[in-house]
């Protein structure tokens, strides 16, 4: 499969930029999956991300889908991950020109409205959706960023990891704080008062140089404060309440000094270790993925979680819907490639990961939400209740093929700022320099995907 022009190759490269962040027409069918597929001889290809944070426990589990797989088609599976966005981009690229390379893609939803404009992936039709279990078959809020409309959907729904914050009881208690902060102003102050660098410990556990979180706090502190940062074809990098989000986020180590100073080199999972070990108060922008980890640390039974607030910085209540902006509508989906050959074999494995029994499985180990309707039911931890509470306050992020830029352009502001916060301030004028630029190509890149 080759593109017919360098638009549309461009669109593939940023939808496999975008994937680290980190997403015909068919109509809901609630029947059965279709009849079973004989793979016997063939091999299919899946491309998925690596899990840095559980590492054996993927490659584990590699082998126990590809053997169940075997049993039930007679077909294998060949698991090939990337680590870096760069590395999928590259598989991307290569695989659509060529037409050829993985059959089953796992992406982030923020992806697929990117993904979904290269028109690369499979548009699900009735049938297609009839075998993986039809549409009833999944939660109906994760079916929310599968394509533009319930009719135009390449996404199938895998898990859903709503972002939210632990925190830890005893510190909290200790400082003094009855229950959790419901505005980021609110957070700060909690924070202050939980932090004591004599003792290492400190009110926020958060990664500045995290390749995925960066941009969903400064998303949800605008769209909070009324701005969607995308307004029909206008981008709104350079209005005051973004800079206000980048303000507030920098702060927490600059002016606040509530994070650990060696937070500016961290990852989500070195903020995850410093919360398990007791040094945190709160551990922001995590999922339940966390949980297994949590559940063997030092906080085991001392931390929860909570919604993060809902409430701009600087406003004393919610505006508008940013209630409903406690979180980006977020989780894996798997696409199947419009060049696969063997495509009712790619639909059989996504058919069984999806199934209630891979879910529940795959929730024990990694601690991911099921995208299942009837697993997610039958979830009976009392500890994911507010993280389910939070995936029904979560939001979309805009459904435009430009999104994969503007993201990006999002995380590039923090990225180019690292050099600055290490040296203890960003100043407002290599700021607001940073935002004109991130306006001025994240709008060059809605108006191409607005023709």
């Amino acid at each position: 499969m080759k593109f017919a022009s360098s638009a549309k190759f461009a669109a593939v490269a940023l939808t496999a930029a975008l994937a680290l962040t980190a997403c015909g027409g068919g109509n809901s069918s609630s029947g059965g999956s279709a009849g079973p597929v004989d793979g016997k001889g063939k091999k299919l290809s899946v491309l998925t991300g690596v899990n840095a944070q559980y590492s054996a426990q993927q490659k584990q589990w590699f082998t126990d889908i590809a053997a169940k797989f075997k049993a039930q088609t007679g077909a294998d599976v060949e698991f090939e991950t990337f680590a870096s966005a760069n590395d999928e981009l590259t598989r991307i690229q290569t695989s659509v020109v060529s037409g050829q390379g993985p059959d089953v893609y796992s992406l982030g939803t923020t992806f697929t409205p990117t993904a979904y404009a290269t028109k690369a992936f499979v548009m699900l039709s009735d049938d297609d959706w009839k075998k993986v279990g039809g549409k009833d078959k999944f939660n109906q809020a994760a079916l929310g960023i599968s394509g533009p409309d319930a009719q135009h959907q390449a996404g199938i729904p895998f898990v859903s990891r709503p972002f939210v914050m632990a925190y830890n009881k005893d510190l909290l208690a200790a400082a003094g704080i009855d229950k959790p902060a419901s505005s980021w102003d609110e957070l700060a102050a909690q924070a202050k008062k939980m932090t004591n660098p004599t003792t290492g410990t400190f009110g926020l556990a958060t990664g500045y140089k995290d390749n995925y979180d960066p941009w969903k706090f400064i998303w949800a502190m605008s769209v909070q404060a009324g701005n969607p940062l995308v307004d029909g074809k206008t981008l709104k990098l350079d209005d005051p309440a973004v800079k206000k989000a980048y303000d507030t986020y920098f702060g927490w180590l600059t002016k606040d000094k509530v994070v650990d100073p060696a937070s500016i080199g961290w990852s989500n999972s070195n903020a995850v270790a410093a919360f398990a070990s007791g040094k945190a108060g709160y551990l922001m922008m995590t999922t339940s993925s966390s949980l297994p980890t949590l559940e063997k640390s030092a906080v085991a039974g001392k931390y929860a979680y909570a919604t993060m607030p809902t409430t701009a910085p600087g406003q004393t209540s919610p505006q508008g819907d940013s209630a409903n902006a406690a979180s980006i509508l977020s989780g894996d989906n798997v696409v199947v490639a419009d060049y696969s050959k063997q495509k009712d074999l790619a639909f059989a494995y996504v058919n069984l990961i999806t199934s209630k029994d891979e879910q529940l499985n795959y929730q024990k180990i990694f601690g991911d939400l099921p995208a299942n309707a009837e697993a997610l039911k039958s979830l009976d931890n009392p500890a994911l209740k507010p993280v389910a509470d939070t995936a029904a306050k979560s939001k979309a992020t805009p459904f435009t093929g430009a999104w994969g830029d503007i993201q990006l352009a999002l995380l590039n502001v923090v990225v180019q700022s690292i050099p600055d916060l290490s040296k203890g301030s960003v100043d407002d004028s290599s700021l607001q320099a940073r935002l004109k630029d991130a306006q001025t190509k994240g709008q060059a890149s809605l108006d191409r995907a607005s023709k």
